[in-house]
């Protein structure tokens, strides 16, 4: 959900023209981190064992998104990929309906839907917005829900127990089998600006759970969490009535694992920053002492960060950065004048955001031994002019984050002339073959869609297979409700390390307030063997480091 602010246009700087010294001048508004202990902890019931809170009983409401401008004028991408290489073989899997209008007893009341997901060993769970279900993964069978989000935090006393805001983020700790399940509370004023953080006893999502409560001055819209070894990354936008700069976080993982007080150091960046990710681990850890990396887009360029977070010795934490890492030219589609809602659908005038001024959820990474890299998607435009601008789907790998970084592929999928392919979430799995989920619409025949298209780890550089379909949408969005989104999520299967899991929105019948979700598995290429024993044994080397880490860590 997003509280409704008044913001004025906000230019953002051409910052790959800056020179380094520049850059990072403009970076950090404090250049120590500012350390706080979680206002207050405890431990949960377990959820199944717990009565789902009442929803909140108030007319539909659209949430609007705070934009921060970007656009520029329609430019021609020199990197589209207009054709499609030779298939990567699909293996399908699961492929069932999510918590959405009328599914297992839902009542929509807000838009978009903030889709998020992750899958466990034997769980699946899926947050939208302001409910969340736990799904059995074997079948799809719904184990809990779908209940409020503020259902976790029954009994713990205030924000977090009483407000039911959203803007969720789902995750599953794999070195420690856990889930983390986040929302912000914000009612604002005397009663304060919250991040509810509930991290599971076991890998059982309907279990019991550790819960923190994390304060803040501000309004901390469009969290991003992401597992790291030595904690919990978190980003957000912070807001009062304007735009005051990105903020990164890091939450005590080991503290937070035992259930012990626990503590949160924080960046604030300058209003020159916003929208950014903080790398998540797919499959094995990174290199010791690897600092978690941070990315967002400039002009024509990438922004990275290093967040090395020192628990022990706080003062010792840094943020160094950012470098800038020039890419192919895009420009930004939707200009925000508009709300960013430019998006066709047929039989129609109204359009949808494309949510086009920021990377897309979530930067993956993985450390495949021989090197390191991180996959992320954003829309850009496609089209020299007005006229025949339209979206597609901007991909990135990097390599060596730690290092003299590089742009080992770029490239811009938009096969065909008239689709418009928006809000996506990449990974990759323990080959390296990369999957894109996303949403994809036109003005003539495709109502919103649900699709992936995936690449080989051997297939010619830059380049993506012709789509999946994952499942097609049967409406649309109707006059009165831009909203789409604001994010959808691809996870990998921690088991396999091979199997991606998509969760996104779709429409089953033409109307506003009627949205439903989609949850479905696949592999591709040659993925299909168990875990490697460097997987297996690198994970239980890292729970038995969390549980020496818990048991002797000072307080602080």
């Amino acid at each position: 959900m997003k509280r409704k602010f008044v913001l004025p246009s906000l230019a953002l700087l051409a910052l790959a023209a800056l020179p380094a010294p520049a850059l990072a001048q403009r970076a950090a508004v404090m250049k120590k981190p500012e350390v706080g202990r979680a206002a207050k902890h405890d431990v949960s019931k377990p959820l199944r064992e717990i009565m789902p809170a009442a929803p909140v009983k108030r007319n539909r409401v659209e949430n609007p998104m705070n934009f921060m401008a970007k656009s520029r004028e329609p430019q021609a991408d020199p990197i589209v990929q207009a054709n499609v290489s030779p298939n990567v073989p699909v293996t399908g899997g699961l492929n069932f309906e999510g918590v959405g209008d009328g599914a297992y007893g839902f009542d929509v009341l807000f838009s978009p839907p903030d889709t998020t997901g992750d899958v466990g060993d034997t769980q699946y769970v899926q947050w939208i917005n302001t409910e969340f279900a736990v799904f059995r993964k074997s079948d799809g069978l719904l184990l809990y829900g779908p209940a409020p989000g503020n259902t976790i935090w029954a009994g713990f006393g205030g924000a977090c127990e009483t407000s039911n805001d959203g803007d969720p983020i789902v995750q599953y700790d794999q070195f420690a089998s856990r889930w983390i399940m986040t929302q912000f509370a914000v009612p604002g004023g005397a009663a304060g600006y919250w991040q509810c953080v509930a991290v599971s006893q076991t890998s059982d999502a309907t279990g019991a759970y550790n819960r923190y409560a994390f304060q803040y001055n501000q309004f901390p819209d469009f969290p991003k969490l992401s597992v790291w070894p030595d904690a919990y990354y978190i980003t957000f936008n912070m807001f009062t009535n304007f735009f005051a700069g990105a903020r990164l976080c890091a939450y005590d993982r080991a503290k937070m694992l035992a259930g012990l007080p626990a503590t949160q150091q924080c960046f604030q960046l300058s209003t020159s920053f916003g929208s950014v990710l903080p790398a998540d681990v797919d499959g094995p850890l990174p290199p010791a002492g690897s600092p978690n990396y941070m990315l967002t887009d400039g002009s024509n360029s990438l922004l990275l960060w290093k967040f090395s977070v020192n628990w022990v010795t706080p003062a010792s934490t840094t943020l160094t950065g950012p470098t800038s890492i020039p890419v192919a030219a895009f420009s930004h589609p939707c200009p925000t004048t508009s709300r960013g809602a430019c998006v066709p659908q047929p039989g129609t005038t109204q359009k949808l955001e494309s949510l086009a001024d920021r990377l897309q959820y979530r930067l993956a990474y993985r450390n495949f031994g021989t090197h390191e890299s991180l996959v992320v998607t954003q829309p850009v435009n496609v089209g020299t002019n007005k006229k025949n601008a339209r979206t597609g789907i901007r991909w990135y790998e990097l390599r060596n984050p730690n290092g003299a970084v590089t742009v080992h592929q770029q490239s811009t999928y938009a096969p065909g002339t008239a689709d418009w392919r928006w809000m996506s979430s990449a990974a990759m799995d323990k080959q390296g073959n990369l999957a894109i989920g996303y949403s994809i619409s036109n003005a003539t025949s495709l109502r919103p869609t649900i699709r992936f298209a995936g690449r080989a780890f051997n297939d010619p550089l830059n380049t993506l297979s012709s789509e999946t379909n994952l499942h097609t949408g049967t409406g649309v969005q109707t006059q009165g409700l831009a909203r789409w989104g604001d994010y959808s999520t691809l996870s990998v299967d921690p088991v396999d390390d091979c199997t991606m899991w998509y969760t996104n929105e779709y429409l089953a019948t033409n109307g506003t307030w009627n949205w439903h979700t989609r949850i479905a598995s696949f592999k591709l290429g040659t993925c299909r063997l168990p875990p490697t024993a460097t997987t297996v044994a690198t994970a239980s080397a890292q729970r038995q480091d969390d549980e020496c880490h818990e048991q002797h860590q000072p307080n602080g």
